[in-house]
């Protein structure tokens, strides 16, 4: 039976999740069918335009992360876009709000209705959804997402058999298909895949029910409009305060390294 901590917390707390999980196939379908069938281009504004890019977030070697979404601050994207006027170097603001809708609707109808669902239901509790990917070898360093109003859901979707978990404080935590993670990421934490596989989830990023709605969405404000100036491509999701402090790093930091070189001699 799984233990659950201030950190890992159980899923069943947060009953507006089970119309996700109960749409997991679905979700994943939609997703194998986007990557083995948009063509190039579509891949390339998905990528450059879809995913959050984060400045602070460091990988150890050259194994790679890959996110894309279609809900950022609980607006979707193309509303999140022209929110920020967002520049980018090879598309205009119109063109990327209108190439979003036209992917979405081509490719995530299902995901895109049960997060209307939800957050119909539930005052716009959700607040990011997006894939998020680990490419084989991916090995992050320690890192916090400070966001203290959110907690942090990951939805199995194609998930290896072998070493690819999260290490979260003194915890090695696992992924499943189809069912749920959630985390409370201000604890420092780093994950890794070990695997010769891709492991993909959707990440859900929705609201903590012990913050008034108020508070929430005030934090929340504040907290994106200091990184989108300093970082218009993190979407709001990461941002400078990202960085684990050294205590962290004295605290989980030898653990973590134990493991990683444990894992490395293994596979070396």
């Amino acid at each position: 039976m799984e233990s659950f901590n201030e950190y890992h917390l159980d899923p069943k707390q947060f009953p507006f999740l089970n119309s996700l999980q109960e749409n997991w196939q679905v979700i994943r379908d939609e997703f194998t069918h986007f990557i083995h069938n948009a063509s190039p281009e579509e891949l390339k504004f998905t990528y450059d335009v879809l995913g959050p890019k984060s400045k602070t977030i460091k990988t150890k070697g050259s194994a790679q992360y890959s996110a894309f979404g279609i809900l950022f601050q609980g607006l979707f994207i193309e509303e999140y876009i022209q929110v920020h006027q967002i520049q980018y170097p090879d598309y205009a603001i119109d063109e990327a709000v209108n190439k979003a809708v036209t992917l979405r609707e081509k490719y995530f109808s299902n995901l895109a209705k049960v997060i209307e669902k939800v957050n119909f239901v539930e005052d716009n509790i959700l607040r990011n959804v997006y894939f998020g990917t680990f490419h084989p070898g991916l090995d992050i360093k320690l890192h916090v997402n400070y966001n203290p109003h959110m907690n942090r859901g990951y939805l199995g979707l194609i998930v290896p058999e072998g070493d690819v978990a999260m290490k979260i404080c003194h915890d090695k935590l696992y992924w499943h298909e189809g069912e749920f993670m959630v985390l409370d990421h201000s604890y420092p934490h780093c994950p890794h895949n070990y695997t010769n596989y891709d492991r993909t989830v959707l990440v859900v990023d929705f609201f903590k029910p012990d913050w008034s709605r108020k508070e929430a969405i005030q934090f929340e404000k504040e907290q994106v409009a200091q990184r989108m100036e300093d970082n218009p491509y993190s979407l709001g999701v990461f941002g400078k305060s990202d960085k684990a402090k050294e205590e962290d790093f004295i605290k989980y930091g030898l653990a973590h390294q134990l493991e990683w070189d444990k894992a490395l001699s293994v596979s070396s």
